[in-house]
């Protein structure tokens, strides 16, 4: 079963009116408010609505996606400040466009911290994570990220440099962003594809036999 959901609930076009709105006040989401952080939200509100705009399902996917004929919802944990999140969102509503028994809620991590802590990713509250929820049972089929496998091999081998040898965070910050608009959604469709695949098909199959 699903942890309760302490504080609000946004659709996608909830959040992204959020991200317009703290853009314009020169701010972002979570107690973190400085300048770095304000920057991080106006650049990820620029890099949504490119995808917003130019983002398309491959077509392996968007024939996964229409053989669901059960509600599901795509419970993310986000923050505005989060390229990653930025990156890969858009993804999920594409999918919620081309089936409507999908559905988006988006939540702040930092508003619901026992249900982050439920989902961690390496003992960390990395973001965004993504879970599918079936909407009957409200069972937690599976979930995904905070970030394509690549990405997250990144990370790691980062983390990994000692504190005092590391690239600065910031040089870091855009070699991820360069790989993202190399790779144009790609890999995490793929992902997506597999994790549609395992926990709603395969799934299915199995209920049924």
């Amino acid at each position: 079963m699903i942890h309760t959901v302490t504080r609000q609930k946004y659709t996608y076009a909830e959040y992204r009116e959020l991200m317009d709105r703290l853009v314009g006040e020169g701010k972002t989401t979570g107690p973190l408010q400085n300048e770095a952080m304000a920057h991080y939200t106006f650049l990820n509100h620029k890099r949504m609505a490119r995808l917003d705009k130019k983002g398309k399902l491959t077509p392996e996917l968007q024939a996964s996606v229409e053989r669901v004929d059960r509600s599901y919802t795509f419970l993310i944990l986000t923050e505005a400040w989060c390229g990653d999140a930025a990156q890969n969102i858009p993804l999920f509503q594409l999918i919620a466009d081309a089936n409507p028994n999908f559905k988006l809620e988006l939540v702040l991590r930092d508003e619901n911290l026992d249900l982050m802590d439920a989902h961690l990713t390496n003992g960390g509250r990395s973001i965004p994570k993504v879970l599918v929820v079936d909407d009957a049972t409200q069972e937690v089929l599976g979930s995904w990220g905070p970030r394509p496998a690549e990405v997250q091999a990144m990370v790691m081998e980062y983390k990994a440099i000692p504190e005092e040898e590391r690239p600065p965070y910031s040089e870091f910050v855009v070699t991820v962003q360069n790989w993202y608009n190399r790779d144009k959604t790609i890999s995490a469709q793929r992902e997506l594809l597999q994790l549609l695949e395992q926990a709603i098909h395969q799934r299915g199959q199995d209920i049924q036999e």
